[in-house]
């Protein structure tokens, strides 16, 4: 039995065969239609070209001979010389090219005649010299006879090859017709079997095809008994029988795997329904497919009038929405600044805060089906971080008064009771001096940190040179690296740009991330500052091969009254990274640390070019 491939290449192999056969008639016709033009320029054509020259030769020795007779002897004897050899060569000609019966019987008489008619035009000469009306007599009794009969000869040698080119060309055009009818029948065959085949193929491939794609229709309605009939080529057959056996076992799946599936749809349905926070659910065409009852509650919508709706209909609010849209086409999760994923609702009864989150959902080939945005309400955490901040900032002002009355009344002591006290008293007294200092420098830091965070930080911007803000801060800083043996180094290129920033601050940011550095660092150290441009900033780095930052607190360094312990007391308060962080914020930077424990740190910030 012939396989499925077998059919279609003897199919196509039969077309090919004819194709071939067509291209083979084509070529040979064509040889024919060209051997038969060679032919008609070979037999004929030359040899009319030499009767017309011979005729012109022969006409023109006449011409030369009516010349001498009217007594221009010198001129017509030059003149019929010339044209003598000339006819002699054409006539050569025609019989080197004699390929039709009789022509050579003409080409002798014309030859005979012409051999006559050069011995007349000598005694012509002769007669001529002594009387001219012997000449002019043998002129029209011999000569002009002789004349005719040559030209007329050669005439008729010109017909008969005429006759022949005609009867060529007759053929010619008969060989063409043959050719081109022969060639249409060929074809006509060719597109016949062409089609026939076509038709047989297509319906052998189509009916089987047909009755698949039908059935793959009905398994995706759910109909898992659907059944192919095995037939037909042994191919064929076989996919039948696969598709049937695929049937099978996705019916078989599906009895296994729908309770289990819609168990588990049903909880995260439950899941999603009654969490606390806000979640919505939108396709890649941000149309949104599923939305619990506290994201409908957010927005005061009922959650059933906003499914299927686009989401820019349903939550008016443009920044969203394109943050949704962003992570559609890009497949990532937007990046947001910390402060940014904040979306704010206020109405009458007050201003409501929800942190957002989108997170991308991805099939298991990694295409994007939509993205799910997350919103928590936060509102009770700013309230909560508001009046954490004014207590902070009432209680700061409260202890200043009274811290400030307590150091005075310290160095007070220490001025002028310090002889009269014992060592013990005196002992007491330093530590309580360095404790009230900790303790002004601790409600200082407050004061700034809730001077910044309630928007009153005043900074007076101007264009700086790089150069001098890092003069400035390792001044500070050098005599306390020098104490413990520690190399501070500067690198940055001399051809840093200005900057556009309030001096005094940012200096303090680079002597505080310097200060923490020489801390965490052991004697014979190495601090390092760097300065580079990239783009429209710097970015400052001061880096140093101390004990690091463990894992665990890197992400909350930059947060209040984070410290990392060592085994002495840490001093400070652990306020000053938080304060450098809100004041290069203001600056419209970012600050971040890059860090191994037991192999150092790496705080940078960047601040805006001046230009």
């Amino acid at each position: 039995m012939r396989t499925f491939r077998q059919k279609i290449f003897i199919g196509y192999g039969a077309s090919l065969v004819l194709m071939v056969l067509i291209l083979a008639w084509a070529m040979f016709m064509m040889l024919r239609l060209g051997r038969a033009s060679e032919s008609i320029l070979r037999e004929n054509y030359r040899s009319i070209q030499a009767v017309e020259n011979m005729i012109d030769a022969i006409e023109r020795q006449d011409s030369a001979v009516l010349l001498y007779l009217l007594g221009y002897r010198e001129q017509g004897l030059k003149e019929f010389r010339e044209n003598e050899p000339a006819f002699l060569q054409w006539l050569g000609r025609a019989r080197d090219n004699i390929t039709i019966p009789g022509e050579k019987e003409i080409i002798d008489s014309i030859e005979k005649s012409y051999i006559q008619y050069l011995k007349e035009v000598a005694n012509l000469h002769l007669k001529g010299a002594s009387t001219q009306p012997g000449a002019v007599s043998l002129y029209h009794e011999s000569i002009l006879p002789l004349f005719r009969s040559t030209r007329d000869t050669c005439v008729k040698l010109r017909e008969i090859n005429h006759e022949t080119m005609y009867a060529a060309s007759n053929r010619a055009s008969r060989l063409s017709l043959q050719a081109v009818l022969s060639m249409a029948m060929i074809g006509s065959l060719s597109v016949i079997i062409g089609v026939i085949f076509s038709l047989f193929l297509s319906r052998l491939i189509s009916r089987p095809v047909t009755e698949l794609k039908k059935a793959a229709l009905q398994i995706a309605e759910g109909n898992y008994e659907v059944q192919v009939p095995v037939s037909g080529s042994a191919e064929l057959a076989l996919l039948a029988e696969q598709f049937n056996q695929m049937a099978e076992k996705l019916r078989k799946y599906h009895e296994m795997n729908i309770g289990k599936i819609i168990a588990e749809k049903l909880k995260s349905e439950a899941i999603i329904q009654n969490v606390d926070d806000g979640i919505i659910v939108v396709d890649d065409s941000l149309v949104i497919n599923s939305i619990n009852p506290k994201a409908a509650l957010i927005f005061g919508v009922h959650k059933d009038s906003l499914i299927g709706k686009h989401f820019f209909e349903a939550v008016r609010d443009e920044r969203l929405f394109h943050l949704l849209k962003q992570s559609v086409e890009s497949g990532e999760a937007p990046h947001l600044k910390e402060g940014e994923d904040i979306f704010t609702i206020t109405s009458e009864a007050g201003s409501q805060h929800y942190q957002f989150s989108i997170i991308p959902m991805r099939s298991s080939s990694h295409a994007i089906q939509g993205v799910v945005l997350h919103l928590r309400d936060i509102t009770r955490l700013r309230e909560l971080d508001r009046l954490k901040s004014e207590f902070v900032l009432t209680a700061s002002h409260e202890l200043r008064t009274p811290l400030t009355s307590v150091s005075m009344a310290v160095d007070l002591l220490r001025e002028s009771a310090a002889a009269k006290l014992s060592d013990k008293e005196r002992e007491l007294l330093a530590a309580c001096h360095e404790d009230v200092q900790r303790l002004r420098a601790l409600v200082n830091d407050l004061l700034d940190l809730s001077r910044i965070e309630a928007g009153k930080l005043e900074l007076a911007m101007e264009r700086v040179n790089t150069a001098f803000l890092f003069d400035q801060a390792l001044a500070v800083v050098k005599p306390q690296a020098e104490a413990k043996n520690q190399e501070l180094r500067l690198e940055a290129p001399p051809d840093l740009p200005d900057v556009k920033v309030d001096p005094n601050k940012i200096v303090w940011v680079i002597v505080n991330l310097l200060a923490n550095a020489v801390r965490h660092t052991p004697e014979g150290g190495h601090i390092r500052v760097k300065g580079e441009r990239v783009g429209g900033q710097v970015h400052i780095s001061v880096a140093d091969d101390g004990e690091g930052v463990p894992y665990d607190i890197q992400s909350r360094i930059f947060d209040k009254f984070v410290q990392v312990k060592r085994d002495a007391a840490a001093g400070g308060s652990g306020l000053g990274l938080a304060i450098c962080k809100e004041m290069v914020r203001a600056h419209w930077g970012t600050i971040w640390l890059e860090s191994v424990p037991g192999q150092g740190s790496d705080f940078r910030f960047t601040i805006p070019v001046a230009d």
